[in-house]
């Protein structure tokens, strides 16, 4: 039988530090921290140097958790980049990349092997090199013969998972630099503090019926989830946050983003999970038996992350809720009523990074080790 989800184990401060052994929830809390320690830092670096660079294009490296990294500096930068922006996680560099090029590598612990190799394939073409990461890793080091520009990060015990911010920081600030972005220290000081109050909602002392990120990881326990964001950065939340639950949660997810995947997502209301079909979770059917029908599935549930600054109208994305609570699909909004799409982004991937965790707490889980994922440390370290 699977692991059974324990609602009051949320609210045991006692289990829960005895199962998060790596104090993921600390690491998470210290978000805003991060942000402001890694400005300090970026400017001790000289990430100002790129303020003199003009590059034929940019590529993001980045491997695992810092993944999303990548993701939201492409985001940023689409509105205003008059140059190519590219992410790159596996294999070689893009073949355009030469000296005229930027290329930012990013890794929390300095050593994934891709991150590392890519970072070395710019510095062998001439591309100017930025680095994020450990300090005197193996990646300050490509850096440092390339004369580049490394960003320290220093966050104690955190994972590439829980130090999102720590990477995601540096990478904002090359953004602006370069001109392809407007994100200022302003902008950051208020991502900052918004990532503290939404730390202090989702505290491990805050209880269940009141705790958006327990209430989240509840509502997602016993559901099998689709998860659909809206509004520019929509689809970065929305791949961070299944990721998330997936690696920390332990929960596959489905996921989308607001036009394009409507009709994906809205289809499978009428299919085999929606309520009332044949074997799915909605079931009313009171003479059902489990050992000959087979055990019932989880209920869909849609987990919406809205942009609510505009006030109560939110067009197509009010019309998908609408559809779902019609077809008797479960619902759980998330909103952002924040102006700054930046910092709409902020709080959504800090609430489902809580939810994400406290799933996996719930469940017994340590959030920050699976035994599978060790088999396969021996091929990559991120």
């Amino acid at each position: 039988m699977g692991a059974v989800f324990d609602e009051a184990r949320l609210d045991d401060e006692g289990a829960l530090a005895s199962l998060d052994s790596s104090d993921s929830l600390r690491a998470l809390a210290g978000a805003g921290a991060q942000v402001r320690r890694t400005m300090a830092a970026a400017g001790e670096a000289g990430l100002d140097r790129l303020r003199d660079v003009e590059p034929r294009g940019v590529v993001v490296a980045a491997a695992g958790g810092s993944v999303a990294v990548a993701d939201l500096f492409e985001a940023v930068s689409r509105g205003a980049a008059a140059l190519p922006v590219q992410s790159c996680t596996s294999g070689s560099l893009p073949g355009w990349v030469g000296a005229l090029d930027v290329v930012l590598a990013v890794s929390q612990s300095g050593r994934a092997a891709g991150t590392l190799a890519l970072a070395a394939e710019a510095a062998r073409r001439g591309a100017f090199l930025v680095t994020v990461g450990a300090a005197d890793s193996p990646l300050a080091d490509v850096c440092a013969r390339a004369h580049g520009v490394h960003v320290p990060i220093a966050v104690g015990g955190s994972s590439s998972r829980t130090s999102v911010w720590a990477q995601a920081t540096p990478a904002l600030l090359a953004a602006d630099a370069l001109g392809i972005a407007s994100v200022s220290h302003e902008t950051l000081a208020e991502l900052a503090d918004l990532l503290d109050r939404t730390a202090t909602d989702a505290r491990p002392s805050s209880e269940s019926f009141v705790n958006p990120a327990k209430i989240l990881a509840t509502e997602l326990a016993e559901s099998t989830p689709i998860v659909l964001g809206e509004g520019p950065f929509g689809d970065v939340t929305a791949r961070r946050a299944a990721a998330m639950f997936g690696r920390t949660g332990r929960v596959p997810v489905a996921h989308g983003c607001l036009p394009d995947a409507a009709s994906q997502i809205v289809a499978c209301f009428d299919g085999p999970l929606a309520p009332g079909q044949s074997g799915g979770g909605g079931s009313d059917d009171i003479f059902a038996d489990p050992f000959l029908d087979g055990p019932s599935r989880a209920p869909l549930r849609l987990i919406m992350m809205r942009d609510t600054s505009a006030g109560d109208g939110h067009g197509l994305a009010d019309t998908v809720v609408s559809v779902a609570e019609d077809a008797g699909v479960r619902v759980s909004l998330v909103d952002a009523p924040a102006t700054d799409p930046l910092l709409r982004l902020a709080h959504h991937v800090s609430l489902t990074d809580f939810a994400a965790t406290y799933l996996a707490l719930g469940f017994g889980f340590d959030p920050a080790t699976s035994p599978h994922v060790r088999l396969l440390r021996g091929s990559r370290e991120v």
